[in-house]
C-alpha cells in the first residue's frame, strides 16, 4: 500500500494527519528540516512533533510518532524529546501507541497499512494488521488503565463505544494518578 502512494496522495495523508494531531492537542511544527530522527522526516520535540516533508518518508509515520505523545500523561508528554529512552515506560507506551495508531486510521478512515507500513515494525507490520483485524488488541489494557478506551465489557458497564472507539485521544491522567 505505501508503497504505491503518489506525491499527491501522500502530501493528502499528511495534511490529514498532521491537521487531527493538532485537532486533538498535539503541537505540529510543519517546517523545513528536521534533525535526524528515529523515522524520517518526523521528530518528536519537546512534547509535540516537528514535520519535515521532504525527508517524511511514511506519513504514517506522523501517526505512530503523535501516539507515543496521546499515550502519556501531561507530565510526561510535555518532556518527551527526540529520540524515546529504552525504559519500561517507552517500552508499555510502544504498546499504547500501536493501538491508538490502528484506532487513528479507522477514525480518520484509512488502511491501517498506511501507519503499519512494510518498512517498519520489524518486518511485523501484517501480522500486526491483522490481529488488530481480528480483535486481538495489544495495547487495549493499557489504553484502558488511562481512561482512552475501552474494551467491550468495560465500554458496556460505563455505556460508551468499545475500542477501536477512542474515549480520549490524550492521556488525561495527572502526575501520581
Amino acid at each position: 500500500m505505501q508503497s504505491t502512494l503518489n506525491i499527491q496522495e501522500k502530501e493528502k495523508l499528511t495534511d490529514l494527519f498532521i491537521n487531527f494531531v493538532r485537532e486533538i492537542g498535539i503541537p505540529v511544527a510543519d517546517q523545513g528540516e528536521v534533525p535526524v530522527a528515529f523515522l524520517p522526516g518526523v521528530r518528536i520535540d519537546m512534547g509535540g512533533l516537528t514535520i519535515d516533508r521532504n525527508r517524511l518518508l511514511h506519513p504514517g509515520d506522523i501517526l505512530h510518532e503523535a501516539g507515543h505523545l496521546a499515550t502519556m500523561p501531561y507530565h510526561i508528554r510535555r518532556t518527551m524529546d527526540g529520540d524515546l529512552p529504552d525504559t519500561d515506560l517507552h517500552r508499555g507506551g510502544e504498546l499504547m501507541t500501536l493501538a491508538w495508531s490502528y484506532a487513528a486510521c479507522l477514525h480518520l478512515q484509512v488502511p491501517p497499512a498506511v501507519v503499519f507500513h512494510e518498512d517498519g515494525y520489524k518486518g511485523g507490520h501484517q501480522q500486526l494488521i491483522e490481529s488488530f483485524e481480528a480483535g486481538q488488541y495489544i495495547g487495549l489494557p493499557m489504553l484502558q488503565f488511562h481512561g482512552m478506551a475501552y474494551d467491550e465489557k468495560q465500554a458496556a458497564s460505563l455505556q460508551v463505544l468499545p475500542f477501536p472507539h477512542m474515549v480520549n485521544w490524550l492521556c488525561l491522567q495527572e502526575e501520581g494518578a
